[in-house]
Protein backbone atom coordinates (compact mmCIF):
# COMPACT_ATOMS: atom_id res chain seq x y z
CA UNK A 1 0.00 0.00 0.00
CA UNK A 2 1.75 3.69 -1.38
CA UNK A 3 0.39 6.72 1.15
CA UNK A 4 1.07 9.88 1.13
CA UNK A 5 0.54 9.93 4.85
CA UNK A 6 -1.60 13.34 5.09
CA UNK A 7 -3.89 11.14 7.50
CA UNK A 8 -2.16 8.71 9.46
CA UNK A 9 -2.74 10.80 12.50
CA UNK A 10 -6.11 9.85 12.45
CA UNK A 11 -6.51 6.70 14.86
CA UNK A 12 -9.09 4.68 12.07
CA UNK A 13 -6.65 5.29 9.73
CA UNK A 14 -3.76 3.56 11.08
CA UNK A 15 -5.70 0.83 11.98
CA UNK A 16 -7.16 0.77 8.07
CA UNK A 17 -3.31 0.51 6.87
CA UNK A 18 -2.62 -1.93 9.36
CA UNK A 19 -4.02 -4.93 7.40
CA UNK A 20 -1.71 -4.28 4.62
CA UNK A 21 1.86 -6.45 5.23
CA UNK A 22 3.76 -3.70 2.89
CA UNK A 23 3.47 0.09 3.18
CA UNK A 24 5.00 3.18 1.53
CA UNK A 25 4.66 6.36 3.43
CA UNK A 26 5.54 9.44 1.81
CA UNK A 27 8.33 11.86 3.56
CA UNK A 28 9.41 14.30 1.12
CA UNK A 29 11.44 16.65 4.39
CA UNK A 30 11.13 16.61 7.95
CA UNK A 31 11.18 20.80 7.77
CA UNK A 32 8.16 22.53 7.80
CA UNK A 33 9.02 25.23 5.83
CA UNK A 34 10.66 23.13 2.95
CA UNK A 35 7.92 20.73 3.14
CA UNK A 36 5.25 22.82 2.45
CA UNK A 37 6.93 24.44 -0.80
CA UNK A 38 7.15 20.89 -1.98
CA UNK A 39 3.48 19.47 -1.41
CA UNK A 40 1.32 22.51 -1.01
CA UNK A 41 -0.57 20.72 1.68
CA UNK A 42 -4.11 21.71 2.43
CA UNK A 43 -4.45 24.19 5.31
CA UNK A 44 -5.80 21.98 8.04
CA UNK A 45 -2.65 20.07 7.39
CA UNK A 46 0.49 20.20 9.97
CA UNK A 47 4.14 18.22 9.04
CA UNK A 48 4.06 18.09 12.76
CA UNK A 49 0.71 15.82 12.79
CA UNK A 50 1.59 13.40 10.08
CA UNK A 51 5.66 13.00 11.02
CA UNK A 52 3.94 12.34 14.60
CA UNK A 53 0.87 9.69 12.83
CA UNK A 54 4.31 8.32 10.77
CA UNK A 55 5.90 7.47 14.13
CA UNK A 56 3.09 5.96 15.65
CA UNK A 57 2.08 4.12 12.64
CA UNK A 58 5.40 2.06 12.69
CA UNK A 59 4.90 1.25 16.53
CA UNK A 60 1.86 -0.26 15.71
CA UNK A 61 2.75 -1.70 12.39
CA UNK A 62 3.89 -5.53 12.05
CA UNK A 63 4.57 -5.70 8.30
CA UNK A 64 7.23 -3.54 6.41
CA UNK A 65 7.17 -0.19 6.20
CA UNK A 66 9.77 1.95 3.66
CA UNK A 67 9.62 5.83 2.88
CA UNK A 68 9.92 7.32 -0.35
CA UNK A 69 11.29 11.06 -0.76
CA UNK A 70 10.89 13.04 -4.24
CA UNK A 71 14.63 15.41 -3.91
CA UNK A 72 13.35 18.59 -5.93
CA UNK A 73 16.46 20.93 -6.64
CA UNK A 74 17.30 23.95 -4.51
CA UNK A 75 14.42 22.48 -2.30
CA UNK A 76 14.91 19.57 0.35
CA UNK A 77 18.31 18.48 -1.36
CA UNK A 78 20.69 20.48 1.34
CA UNK A 79 22.99 18.61 3.11
CA UNK A 80 21.42 19.65 6.82
CA UNK A 81 17.68 18.51 4.92
CA UNK A 82 19.09 15.32 3.95
CA UNK A 83 20.61 14.80 7.44
CA UNK A 84 17.43 15.58 9.23
CA UNK A 85 15.36 13.74 7.35
CA UNK A 86 17.60 10.66 7.98
CA UNK A 87 17.58 10.68 11.37
CA UNK A 88 14.13 11.06 11.35
CA UNK A 89 13.78 7.62 9.20
CA UNK A 90 15.87 5.83 11.12
CA UNK A 91 14.44 6.56 14.66
CA UNK A 92 11.38 5.49 13.03
CA UNK A 93 12.76 2.40 12.10
CA UNK A 94 11.68 2.42 8.77
CA UNK A 95 13.23 -0.72 6.77
CA UNK A 96 14.09 1.01 3.58
CA UNK A 97 14.32 4.63 2.13
CA UNK A 98 13.71 5.60 -1.50
CA UNK A 99 15.37 8.39 -3.14
CA UNK A 100 13.35 9.60 -6.06
CA UNK A 101 13.14 12.48 -8.92
CA UNK A 102 10.58 13.74 -10.65
CA UNK A 103 10.44 12.18 -14.39
CA UNK A 104 6.96 13.20 -15.45
CA UNK A 105 6.32 17.10 -16.54
CA UNK A 106 5.90 18.97 -13.34
CA UNK A 107 2.87 21.07 -12.47
CA UNK A 108 5.11 24.14 -12.02
CA UNK A 109 7.25 25.19 -13.83
CA UNK A 110 10.99 24.72 -13.22
CA UNK A 111 10.37 22.17 -10.71
CA UNK A 112 13.42 19.70 -11.43
CA UNK A 113 15.95 17.05 -10.07
CA UNK A 114 18.87 17.25 -8.38
CA UNK A 115 22.08 16.39 -10.19
CA UNK A 116 24.10 13.16 -9.74
CA UNK A 117 26.29 14.79 -7.49
CA UNK A 118 23.87 16.09 -5.08
CA UNK A 119 22.10 12.17 -5.24
CA UNK A 120 24.98 10.44 -4.59
CA UNK A 121 25.01 12.81 -1.16
CA UNK A 122 21.95 12.00 -0.18
CA UNK A 123 22.06 8.59 -0.72
CA UNK A 124 25.25 8.46 1.45
CA UNK A 125 23.65 10.49 3.90
CA UNK A 126 21.20 8.01 4.28
CA UNK A 127 23.21 4.94 4.04
CA UNK A 128 25.54 6.22 6.67
CA UNK A 129 22.03 6.49 9.41
CA UNK A 130 21.94 2.43 8.70
CA UNK A 131 19.30 2.71 6.28
CA UNK A 132 18.90 0.12 3.58
CA UNK A 133 18.61 3.22 0.80
CA UNK A 134 17.84 2.81 -3.19
CA UNK A 135 17.56 4.96 -5.71
CA UNK A 136 14.37 5.46 -8.10
CA UNK A 137 16.03 7.64 -10.23
CA UNK A 138 15.34 5.61 -13.95
CA UNK A 139 12.35 6.24 -16.00
CA UNK A 140 9.87 3.25 -15.67
CA UNK A 141 10.19 1.13 -18.73
CA UNK A 142 12.16 -1.63 -19.43
CA UNK A 143 15.63 -0.50 -17.11
CA UNK A 144 14.95 -3.71 -14.62
CA UNK A 145 14.41 -6.10 -17.77
CA UNK A 146 17.82 -7.38 -18.71
CA UNK A 147 19.63 -10.80 -18.68
CA UNK A 148 22.84 -11.21 -19.58
CA UNK A 149 23.02 -7.53 -20.99
CA UNK A 150 26.37 -6.25 -19.52
CA UNK A 151 25.20 -2.69 -20.50
CA UNK A 152 21.81 -2.94 -19.53
CA UNK A 153 22.86 -4.82 -16.49
CA UNK A 154 25.25 -1.80 -15.52
CA UNK A 155 22.40 0.98 -16.41
CA UNK A 156 20.02 -1.01 -14.61
CA UNK A 157 21.63 -0.97 -10.91
CA UNK A 158 23.58 2.42 -11.02
CA UNK A 159 19.94 3.66 -11.51
CA UNK A 160 19.35 1.91 -7.85
CA UNK A 161 22.47 1.64 -6.41
CA UNK A 162 25.40 3.95 -7.48
CA UNK A 163 28.64 1.32 -8.34
CA UNK A 164 31.91 1.57 -6.64
CA UNK A 165 34.98 1.30 -8.68
CA UNK A 166 35.17 -2.67 -7.23
CA UNK A 167 31.88 -3.24 -8.29
CA UNK A 168 32.08 -2.23 -11.97
CA UNK A 169 34.95 -4.51 -12.14
CA UNK A 170 33.14 -7.26 -10.82
CA UNK A 171 30.18 -6.92 -13.03
CA UNK A 172 32.64 -6.55 -16.04
CA UNK A 173 34.49 -9.93 -14.54
CA UNK A 174 31.37 -11.07 -14.43
CA UNK A 175 30.00 -10.77 -18.19
CA UNK A 176 33.59 -10.58 -19.38
CA UNK A 177 33.41 -7.45 -21.03
CA UNK A 178 36.19 -4.65 -20.23
CA UNK A 179 36.49 -0.78 -18.56
CA UNK A 180 36.02 -0.02 -22.72
CA UNK A 181 32.21 -0.66 -22.10
CA UNK A 182 32.59 2.07 -19.04
CA UNK A 183 34.28 4.28 -20.81
CA UNK A 184 31.82 3.69 -23.61
CA UNK A 185 29.02 4.82 -21.62
CA UNK A 186 30.53 7.72 -19.94
CA UNK A 187 31.32 9.29 -23.37
CA UNK A 188 27.96 8.82 -24.23
CA UNK A 189 26.31 10.32 -21.28
CA UNK A 190 24.32 7.71 -20.42
CA UNK A 191 26.70 7.25 -17.28
CA UNK A 192 28.75 9.62 -14.94
CA UNK A 193 31.81 9.28 -12.79
CA UNK A 194 31.42 10.73 -9.01
CA UNK A 195 34.16 11.34 -6.65
CA UNK A 196 32.75 11.11 -3.11
CA UNK A 197 34.47 11.36 0.53
CA UNK A 198 37.80 9.95 -1.60
CA UNK A 199 35.68 7.22 -2.84
CA UNK A 200 34.77 6.53 -6.72
CA UNK A 201 31.32 5.84 -7.64
CA UNK A 202 29.44 5.49 -11.20
CA UNK A 203 25.87 6.73 -10.91
CA UNK A 204 23.52 6.35 -14.01
CA UNK A 205 22.85 10.00 -15.54
CA UNK A 206 20.15 11.46 -14.37
CA UNK A 207 19.27 14.22 -16.65
CA UNK A 208 20.56 14.50 -20.68
CA UNK A 209 20.25 17.26 -22.50
CA UNK A 210 17.33 17.85 -25.03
Amino acid sequence: MISNASLLWYADVRSALRRADWVSVKVDSVVPGVWERINRPHGVLRLADILGGIQRFASEFAGRLVSETMLVAGLNDGDEDIAALGRFIAATRIAHAYLAIPHRPPAVAGVRGPDEAVVLRAFRTLAEQGLEVELLTAYEGDVFAFGGDLRAEILAISAVHPLRTSAIQALLDKGGGSMALVDALLASGELRRLEHEGEVFYLRRLHREG
